[in-house]
């Protein structure tokens, strides 16, 4: 099998996605330049980075901010989902499905000056496994070895077929780093991209300045600008006052009416890979006993919870799939809302009585849907109590690492997230299900419709054992001046790619 491409400059488009410091003035140096006025771009956002090292620090934030706009992979997804030729030009894949051979461009440069060459990718590679701390390096256990055949050819070697592992390199796991540039990457990143990193400003902003010495085309924005709102109500005002051009993720769909019938805007809606899930611990506390977690799953509206906490904006799914996977089912009926066997389930668990400790993250729509969760919950015979953490920090310490905590709510935006979310008893919802491992083996080593029919079977179990709560499906809600083109319908990618926005 073989994928290329030609090269050439112009205009591309854009496939970002939802998302998931100290002090940094990276080395930019005389390889990029700001702007301002109509060669300057705001976007308002939500959840911050806590840094620049996504090697190292989970949320889907970093990469949001970095991926393919600092960082470049040697492949991408283009908006429609599909896996395109980035730092690769072409690759072939052998007939027994476990050797991939990349050509690479021959001018790519690092921000640091330094060359990109296979010796850099295969380098790059071979690092998740040796100093990656993060869940997802996990998908690079499938690699035996990475080598440099040539500067411009690199041979990657699987240690069996997986259907899985060049998706994979489309995100985070696969962006490429300099072999002398991995010193600093919390506050210091380099990679081979349009941008670099020139100023940030935490709480408030991070600044990315278009470089001069890009390899390949030149983003039509000289300087971007990613200014995080913890308030919708402030993130509104700011386009209403100019201050933004580009509300990247609408935090309160139900005040779209103040833009929709305005001339001076557009809006944009389509859909996510982001499940709200409601996450529950499989491992410890009462939720450990099944009967509780199918109480939960039986005790929520989902319609009324998406109406109230979210404008009726969204989609109701029943699983940890977005329509945009090829394995997509509609499990929405398999725990239909019903409050009176959510208070037998309840009773018949021995575990009625006891509190339930929801924690959620200082995010927009955690915290307006965790109400909503509360009062239904206690509707159905529960007690609640409900607290918040902000995020990313004490979130990410307190539920995510430690796993203190009964139930959550979160969005997980990354592509083909299930088996990073339950695929392993030390994730965060402590769920542990062999049966459920062996389906994702299974469908990663199969042919393509054997992959399709294990990844439904694996995400039928996940809703039969009623491993988490699917809320609903976030929609992709932008908000921006008339004038800005290339902002994607849909977002099916960790990066919030800014190489193909433009001005008209």
């Amino acid at each position: 099998m073989r994928y290329t491409r030609r090269l050439v400059r112009g205009t591309g488009t854009l496939a970002a996605t939802f998302a998931c410091l100290l002090l940094a003035a990276c080395s930019a140096g005389s390889t990029a330049s700001g702007g301002t006025g109509k060669n300057a771009l705001n976007i308002g956002l939500t959840a911050e980075p806590a840094n620049f090292d996504f090697t190292k620090t989970e949320g889907a934030a970093i990469s949001q901010a970095l991926l393919y706009n600092v960082y470049e992979n040697l492949v991408k997804l283009d908006q429609s989902g599909k896996i395109r030729p980035q730092l690769a030009t072409s690759w072939t894949l052998s007939k027994d499905r476990k050797t991939y051979t990349f050509h690479l461009v021959k001018n790519a440069r690092f921000s640091n000056g330094a060359p990109f060459t296979a010796k850099d990718a295969a380098f790059s590679i071979e690092r998740v496994s040796s100093d990656w701390t993060i869940a997802q390096k996990a998908q690079m256990d499938v690699v035996d070895t990475a080598r440099a055949v040539s500067p411009t050819e690199l041979k990657v070697t699987l240690k069996r077929p997986s259907n899985d592992w060049l998706y994979r390199m489309t995100t985070r796991v696969g962006a490429m780093f300099s072999r002398t540039g991995v010193d600093k990457l919390a506050t210091e990143p380099v990679g081979t991209g349009p941008y670099a990193v020139r100023k940030w400003n935490r709480g408030d902003s991070i600044t990315l300045a278009r470089r001069h010495d890009y390899w390949g085309r030149e983003p039509h924005f000289a300087s971007v600008t990613l200014k995080y709102f913890k308030d919708p109500t402030a993130m509104n005002n700011a386009l209403l006052t100019g201050t933004i051009n580009v509300i990247g993720t609408m935090q309160s769909p139900d005040s779209l009416y103040r833009f929709a019938n305005n001339p001076k805007y557009k809006v944009i809606e389509g859909t996510t890979n982001g499940e709200v899930i409601l996450s529950l611990n499989n491992g410890s506390g009462p939720l450990k006993h099944p009967k509780v977690r199918q109480a939960v799953r039986y005790a929520i509206d989902h319609k009324a919870l998406m109406d109230t906490c979210w404008a009726g904006r969204g989609k109701l799914i029943g699983s940890m799939v977005p329509p945009t996977d090829p394995w997509y089912q509609n499990l929405t009926n398999e725990y239909p809302y019903n409050r009176d066997k959510a208070r037998k389930l309840l009773e018949e668990s021995g575990q009625a009585g006891r509190t339930l400790r929801l924690r959620l993250p200082t995010l927009p729509y955690a915290t307006a849907c965790g109400t909503v969760v509360k009062s239904q919950l206690e509707q159905a015979g529960f007690k609640v109590k409900l607290d918040q953490l902000e995020f990313p920090a004490a979130w990410l310490t307190t539920v995510f690492k430690n796993a203190d905590y009964d139930m959550s709510i979160i969005s997980h935006v990354e592509p083909r997230d299930m088996q990073a979310v339950f695929g392993s008893k030390t994730s965060y919802t402590r769920y542990d299900s062999p049966e459920f491992r062996a389906l994702l083996k299974k469908a990663d080593q199969g042919t393509q419709q054997e992959q399709i029919t294990a990844m439904r079977a694996a995400a039928r179990l996940l809703s039969k054992d009623a491993a988490a709560d699917w809320l609903f499906l976030l929609p992709n809600l932008m908000v921006a001046n008339k004038d800005i083109t290339g902002l994607p319908v849909n977002t099916v990618s960790e990066s919030l790619d800014l190489t193909g926005l433009g001005r008209s």
